[in-house]
């Protein structure tokens, strides 16, 4: 039986920056355009952090039993380390689905009925990434996916639910994030590349080679910052996402110096912390202005 400390593992908490942070820009975007409602922003968080967990113990379980995870490099996973069954896995991942569709159909019902669909599409895509007959995380979409659903849906959402519309600064937010979220991705599928390919596993990363991946990677860390120089025209406070900066560096270094499997694990927390920063910094600009 899995300790309590194992499943706290096994929820990969250096992933929840990927949860935040749309929360919090798309809070600084809906700020910066009127009234906000927080316990709808309050809604939205525990939304996202629960769908990302969910993701997590989804992976784990889909991995593990598909037999991915046997030679892992990165964190421990708890089926394919024997450490949970799978079954205790999936009903943690499912809980967590639950927790997001109970948060997500409050705030549908005080704010527009169509957002139920989208919360139903968010909960398919997480269990789908690596679940099912053909998961498209399997496929070279992970990467696409996590743009969209960590990036667009989860900034512009949580804008529209604060502030009743969406706006320029929203979806320039959103790309942002999106490219943040997505590197955290393509990090670690970059270091996962030859055990990927042993078990079938054709990410995006396996599609592109090594050499393609790292320089995906350096563009991803780019977008964010020639955003903040887009949304300087909103409020030339948006210079303070450059607060984020020195981590970026931090963070592209070992993938631009060909860093390989367990000297590319600190790329995937670093990445998350610039975008929490950036989005922090971002939002707080945007919000006060």
């Amino acid at each position: 039986m899995a300790t309590v400390n194992e499943w706290i593992q096994g929820a990969r908490p250096r992933t929840l920056p990927n949860a935040i942070a749309p929360v919090v820009a798309g809070v600084g975007a809906a700020a910066h355009i009127g009234d906000v409602v927080w316990w709808n922003a309050v809604l939205a968080l525990v939304v996202a952090l629960s769908l990302i967990i969910g993701v997590n113990f989804a992976n784990d379980y889909s991995d593990g039993i598909r037999g991915t995870d046997d030679e892992r490099v990165g964190p421990m996973r708890l089926v394919g380390s024997r450490a949970a069954t799978p079954g205790a896995v999936k009903a943690a991942a499912f809980s967590c689905f639950g927790i997001a569709a109970a948060c997500g159909l409050a705030i549908a019902i005080t704010t527009a009925y169509w957002l139920i669909v989208v919360g139903v599409v968010c909960i398919a895509g997480a269990w789908f990434y690596t679940g099912g007959k053909k998961p498209y995380g399997y496929l070279g979409f992970g990467e696409v996916a996590v743009f969209v659903f960590f990036g667009l849906v989860a900034v512009l959402g949580t804008q529209y639910v604060t502030v009743g519309r969406i706006d320029w600064i929203g979806a320039l937010c959103a790309v942002a994030v999106g490219s943040f979220s997505s590197a955290v991705l393509v990090a670690n599928n970059l270091r996962d590349i030859p055990t990927d390919k042993e078990s079938g596993k054709i990410t995006l990363a396996v599609r592109l080679g090594d050499k393609g991946t790292r320089a995906l990677f350096a563009i991803l860390i780019a977008v964010p910052f020639a955003i903040t120089i887009g949304l300087v025209p909103a409020t030339t406070a948006a210079f303070a996402g450059f607060l984020a900066a020195p981590l970026a560096v931090i963070a592209v270094r070992p993938v631009v110096s060909n860093a390989h499997g367990r000297d590319l694990i600190p790329t995937l927390a670093t990445t998350g912390m610039a975008m929490l920063v950036w989005a922090v910094a971002t939002g707080v600009a945007l919000g006060l202005t």
